[in-house]
């Protein structure tokens, strides 16, 4: 009798037609039995810098093109050389840029409305950045850039080298708030657990200040540990001031409410 059994079998389901082996849809009583959860939870971690780029320059100015840009590699070899004995490692020395371009003065024509471009020199100019990872000496390395002949320094822009310890912590506690959320309201609602259904990441993100969407619920929350140490401060007579950058992540979450 079981041959004849698997054959009805196979028949049946080959006699239904195509829309009969879609799942229906949950109806609306269905889904109030085990209803879901969509959270989405925004956490932070502030800890101060342990890196700043720097873009330093050097420029010179000559009536020749060749002249200029003679002038302009001697100065950026004295600044590489500085740069150099401050300790930096190569891989944190990069050129970004160099230029050579004309100049050009505007002359008013003496009793007229007019003027024109009088040719003045060329200037060549150097762009190079740095990064450095000894933040409580950046005031006594912009010293010795501008010791050195940079003619410009633009930053510091303060940076975080490994951002995955702070994402990774800041993934663990919006997974607590989480949870301890979707408990809120499942007992709200007269239910008495919640299971997770998804996780999705949102985009990480960096900031100068703590920004957390959403109210915190810290009931039967464990303590999560703390971030990594920070680095030593700078001195008091510092010219620099890091501060400190956030480092977050937002987590959508779907959790379903059980009886």
């Amino acid at each position: 009798m079981r041959p004849l059994l698997t054959v009805a079998l196979a028949g049946a389901f080959l006699a239904a037609p195509a829309a009969a082996q879609v799942a229906p849809e949950a109806t609306i009583a269905e889904m109030a039995t085990t209803p879901l959860v969509k959270l989405e939870i925004a956490e932070s971690l502030r800890t101060p810098p342990d890196e700043a780029s720097i873009q330093v320059g050097t420029q010179a100015r000559a009536s020749t093109a060749v002249a200029a840009t003679a002038a302009n590699k001697d100065k950026t070899e004295k600044l590489l050389a500085a740069i150099r004995r401050a300790g930096l490692r190569e891989r944190d020395i990069q050129t970004q840029g160099i230029r050579l371009q004309p100049e050009y003065d505007y002359v008013q024509d003496p009793g007229t409305r007019s003027g024109r471009q009088v040719f003045r020199g060329y200037l060549a100019s150097n762009n190079i950045q740095l990064k450095t990872r000894d933040i409580a000496k950046l005031t006594g390395l912009l010293d010795t850039l501008t010791a050195a002949g940079a003619d410009s320094v633009y930053g510091p822009n303060f940076s975080i080298s490994d951002p995955s310890v702070l994402r990774g912590e800041a993934r663990v506690r919006a997974l607590q708030r989480g949870d301890a959320e979707a408990m809120e309201f499942a007992r709200n609602r007269g239910f008495s657990r919640v299971t997770l259904l998804s996780v999705e990441e949102g985009r990480s993100y960096r900031g100068t200040d703590v920004v957390v969407s959403g109210r915190r619920v810290e009931a039967n929350m464990a303590i999560a540990p703390p971030p990594p140490p920070p680095p030593p401060p700078p001195s008091a007579d510092s010219l620099v001031a890091p501060g400190q950058l956030e480092t977050g992540v937002v987590l959508n979450l779907i959790y379903r409410m059980e009886r």
